[in-house]
């Protein structure tokens, strides 16, 4: 009885503190993090931090996009907040606690939330890359980017200006990809997403 008032206690300390954290300037960092807390959930099999995942994920307000690269290919994109809170269902298994906690979220009213980041989803070749141009970012105004393989697939991402000039990269082998710069002033970039891995990858594009 005492491991299941932690535990619930623990649950709800979660899961108050995150609106403060998806109030973050910086969104997409959410979006990543978000990833990180639901590949580490699965990892460890561990439903409350995947749906602490799902719950911050939620909280972005996500607004889909008709974008599309050069030559692309629409995809299944990456994992949703429904998704999440699916793979929490199937963990939390038998623990009708948890499940509970998982019910409030998933009934949550999502009708108030203010339009986010916007999103695209495509689907990439194994060694190929996507390139879309001319994508408009403010002046003065933090620009983020962050994209996300539904799967385990290494995606990198690079940011051109309209003169050719690398503004950011993100190298790292790793299913997920973020870069964040403030532009000087308002104009359009490239962004090429790299699938630097063998076989295809369904992914998301997210820009603020």
């Amino acid at each position: 009885a005492q491991m299941t008032r932690f535990t619930a206690l623990t649950a709800a300390l979660i899961l108050s503190a995150l609106p403060a954290l998806a109030a973050d300037p910086a969104p997409l960092k959410q979006a990543e993090a978000s990833r990180v807390i639901y590949d580490t959930g699965v990892a460890t099999r561990d439903p409350l931090l995947v749906l602490a995942a799902a719950k911050m994920r939620r909280g972005l307000g996500l607004s889909p996009t008709d974008r599309m690269a050069e030559d692309g290919t629409p995809g299944d994109g990456a994992l949703d907040a429904d998704a999440m809170l699916a793979t929490a269902r199937d963990l939390a298994a038998g623990d009708d606690m948890m499940l509970g906690l998982i019910d409030d979220v998933a009934s949550e009213n999502t009708k108030g939330v203010v339009s986010g980041p916007v999103y695209n989803n495509a689907r990439i070749g194994g060694g190929q890359t996507d390139t879309y141009r001319a994508v408009p970012f403010e002046g003065g105004t933090y620009a983020e980017i962050y994209v996300e393989a539904k799967g385990s697939n290494d995606l990198n991402l690079k940011v051109t200006d309209d003169q050719g000039r690398l503004v950011c990269s993100d190298t790292d082998a790793s299913a997920i990809a973020y870069c964040g710069w403030s532009p000087r002033s308002t104009g359009d970039f490239t962004i090429a997403v790299q699938n630097a891995s063998g076989g295809s990858a369904d992914y998301a594009l997210i820009t603020n």
